[in-house]
């Protein structure tokens, strides 16, 4: 794999680039532990600007590196993470990014420094979307924004109104019951324990922390999920709470969904997942550590026509469980934007960049396609995995991709391996071990 570099404030590389203005092209030398690199840069009418700093950013860079050879900006609020020190990307630190005032600066200014291209704007983060999505119209001319507009983002944030949109296409979801501060203690559930609890609106939710915050809740007593909601309330959010029936289950009944509805509002991509593991930290419930690519056409068709009806366009995820007790996909959550483990998609053969870039900046017709490839995506080492993957049917999979080297952790490019990042990199990684011993052999 070929890996782009650039001379910018000091040089990413720590050397100089030899130019061909004609061509269009920057290349060098690098000389690594496992060989000599062609760097190379492509001189592109567009550049991705991706805000955030987890794998999200780095996986999405990757895209559009692999499919155009381009080196994407990408801005964080902190200095660290997969994507700083990387040889493909040129990194930027604004703190307070996503606050409106700082955000609405930093594009503005961004969007000048490449005047003479389309700028290809992503949130990888939740907070980043809405920021996009609600200055729109404060964003210069030359920026690209392949979201929906304001009034339906508000309707899909909102548990509530998303869930009445799941019922008129036909979407399963959890029984679920939607509280109120103002009901108090004075309320009952239709459902027993356990429950899983999550804030309706997440942005709001983690702007007010407190110690025992986590993403989600899984709650198996009254008592619980009184004190869980007294905490939530007291640190000063004010909104709703979703309250939902807990699909029994392990990991390995987690499923997920990436897709890619176009300009005209029409789905053209769906990727599904078998979700093996998650993270369990307080702060990483939710986050997907392995999964294998799967196929339910089924599923695909009902997401589709959701999608298709409420007039969506660009990147959606949707988190999924299979319940056991009546053999049907319920779905979790959805996000308006591609999920942090989006690089599953491009690793089998579906590039995601490739569906903006060819829909946004070269306006070609995109034909729909459920995609249908074997692979298994990590973030943590395979020793993990197969010691906490509890389903031996799911484990057989995992050992078949594995001999047949069907294998991708996205943070891990040939060539890209500057020591600080590699540094972070193998840190984040082996930590794994001792994550998942804590909060898994308790």
């Amino acid at each position: 794999m070929d890996v782009v570099c650039t001379k910018t404030d000091g040089g990413c590389c720590g050397g100089k680039t030899a130019g061909n203005a004609a061509s269009g092209k920057t290349s060098r030398k690098y000389s690594g532990q496992r060989g000599t690199y062609t760097l190379e840069i492509q001189d592109r009418e567009f550049i991705p600007v991706l805000l955030g700093n987890d794998i999200n950013t780095y996986g999405m860079s990757r895209a559009f590196y692999e499919a155009y050879g381009i080196r994407s900006v990408v801005i964080g609020k902190a200095a660290t993470g997969p994507s700083c020190n990387s040889r493909i990307i040129d990194f930027r630190h604004v703190p307070g990014l996503d606050t409106e005032e700082i955000f609405i600066k930093t594009i503005r200014k961004t969007a000048a420094e490449f005047a003479e291209k389309k700028v290809i704007l992503m949130g990888c983060g939740d907070n980043y979307v809405e920021q996009i999505i609600r200055n729109s119209a404060r964003l210069p001319e030359n920026i690209v924004a392949p979201y929906v507009d304001e009034q339906l983002m508000a309707r899909l944030l909102t548990k509530t109104e998303f869930y009445r949109m799941c019922d008129s296409c036909g979407v399963e979801y959890p029984a679920t019951f939607i509280y109120d501060r103002s009901m108090g203690s004075g309320f009952t559930l239709p459902f027993g324990f356990p429950v899983f609890l999550k804030p309706s609106n997440g942005i709001k939710y983690w702007q007010h922390e407190f110690p025992t915050q986590k993403k989600a809740y899984r709650l198996n007593s009254e008592a619980e999920l009184k004190e869980v909601i007294e905490q939530i309330y007291g640190a000063g959010y004010d909104d709703r709470l979703i309250i939902q029936d807990f699909v029994p289950g392990e990991d390995s009944n987690l499923r997920v969904m990436i897709c890619y509805s176009g300009r005209d509002r029409k789905v053209k991509l769906m990727s599904f997942a078998h979700a093996v593991l998650e993270e369990h930290t307080p702060h990483g419930i939710g986050n997907t550590a392995v999964l294998m690519n799967d196929y339910d056409p089924e599923l695909s068709e009902k997401l589709r026509n959701f999608l298709d009806s409420i007039g969506y366009t660009g990147f959606s995820t949707f988190d999924i469980k299979f319940d056991r007790r009546d053999g049907r996909y319920k779905i979790l959550e959805m996000n308006i934007r591609q999920g942090r483990s989006n690089y599953y998609v491009t690793a089998a053969g579906n590039n995601l960049a490739k569906y903006v870039v060819e829909d946004h900046i070269y306006g070609r017709d995109l034909q729909f396609e459920i995609a249908n490839a074997r692979n298994l995506w990590t973030v943590i080492p395979l020793g993990v995995a197969f010691r906490y993957t509890r389903d031996e049917n799911v484990r057989k999979r995992m050992r078949e991709l594995v001999r047949e080297k069907r294998v991708t952790n996205p943070l891990f490019m040939k060539g890209d391996n500057r020591i600080k990042r590699m540094l972070f990199v193998y840190k984040s990684y082996l930590s794994h071990w001792l994550k998942f011993r804590k909060y898994l052999e308790q």
